[in-house]
């Protein structure tokens, strides 16, 4: 190559790299979610779609998005709670969600986490909904109660997810040992599934209603809401400051009553290794008119998504970025 050819290459090239679009870090986010059937995984979706600006978005308030500058974020299937709580400690995942019970737990070693090395690096962004335990079965079922699952073939989830974590504490508040139920790890559609064919007699499911998998179940098979309720709900919620008895609408699922149940919060969490400068703009990001939008007509559940509850149940301690904000607009005084 002679001179003149080398002058022009190596101009060329700082053009490029002094170029905006080249000089601008873009910065990737994940958000750990659940099983693409349950509710975690499309709130994941837009909250994702709300925190992200890539390079070349339009602006805010002109069709573009309103989220982080040069921020990609993703929200990442996963086996649910707890898988998301030992990725974000492990720094597999940059954030994930959470039930609110699973995340102290963890937090601190204690309950269902205890002997375990305490997460002490855990941080929450936000409280974002709360998620009710359903516990589903054929209408013609003669499962009427959570002591009438002994001797059934009954699916808990994974483990890793936080509904297999509750299943097992509900059933413990009402009697029932693991070894009293044929257990199963089923999720998603493959519970519906199981159910419909006779393989399992009921399952359980902790997510934000209306959830998709049961909708659908619903639509194709009569089935009903176990009721928790009564003497084992009043235990478990005295004895965890996280449950609260709630109840799940008789026009949440096609033909299926107002059913008592009990529900935890859940959050959304991060690392305290992450930029107090990053997550400062991501709360920010996630707060914004323009976001509000979107969680109100991306998903059901979104319109729940308010910050009035952002700090509704927190048991981990808030991310210094997530603090700073909350300050600013004086939701913490």
């Amino acid at each position: 190559m002679n001179l003149l050819k080398k002058i022009f290459v190596s101009a060329g090239i700082s053009a490029m790299l002094a170029s905006p679009l080249m000089a601008q870090e873009i910065k990737f986010f994940t958000i750990g979610t659940g099983g693409t059937a349950y509710t975690y995984y499309p709130v994941g979706g837009m909250i994702a779609n709300a925190i992200s600006k890539p390079p070349g978005s339009r602006e805010c308030g002109k069709g573009g998005s309103c989220g982080v500058d040069n921020l990609i974020a993703s929200a990442v299937s996963s086996r649910g709670s707890v898988d998301n709580v030992n990725a974000i400690s492990s720094g597999l995942r940059n954030s994930g969600f959470a039930q609110s019970d699973v995340a102290y737990w963890a937090y601190t070693g204690t309950g269902t986490m205890e002997g375990q090395k305490p997460a002490k690096n855990l941080r929450t962004i936000a409280a974002l909904f709360q998620e009710h335990i359903h516990l589903v079965t054929l209408a013609d079922s003669n499962i009427n109660s959570v002591a009438d699952l002994k001797g059934k073939t009954v699916s808990l989830d994974e483990p890793g997810s936080g509904t297999y974590v509750d299943a097992k504490l509900i059933m413990e508040a009402n009697g029932l040992a693991l070894s009293d139920v044929k257990a199963e790890a089923l999720k998603g559609a493959a519970n519906s599934d199981a159910l419909r064919n006779g393989k399992i007699d009921a399952f359980f499911v902790v997510a934000g209603y209306p959830t998709g998998s049961i909708v659908e179940l619903a639509s194709a098979v009569k089935i009903k809401l176990v009721s928790i309720d009564g003497a084992g709900a009043k235990a478990l919620t005295e004895k965890y400051g996280f449950f609260a008895q709630s109840e799940i609408p008789a026009d949440a699922y096609e033909g299926v009553a107002t059913t008592p149940t009990v529900a935890v919060g859940a959050h959304w969490l991060t690392s305290s290794n992450e930029s107090e400068e990053l997550v400062y703009a991501i709360t920010k990001a996630l707060w914004n008119d323009e976001s509000r939008k979107l969680l109100d007509t991306g998903h059901s559940k979104g319109k729940t998504i308010t910050p009035d509850t952002a700090l509704a149940g927190v048991g981990v301690p808030l991310h210094k970025g997530a603090e700073r904000f909350y300050k600013e607009v004086g939701l913490i005084k």
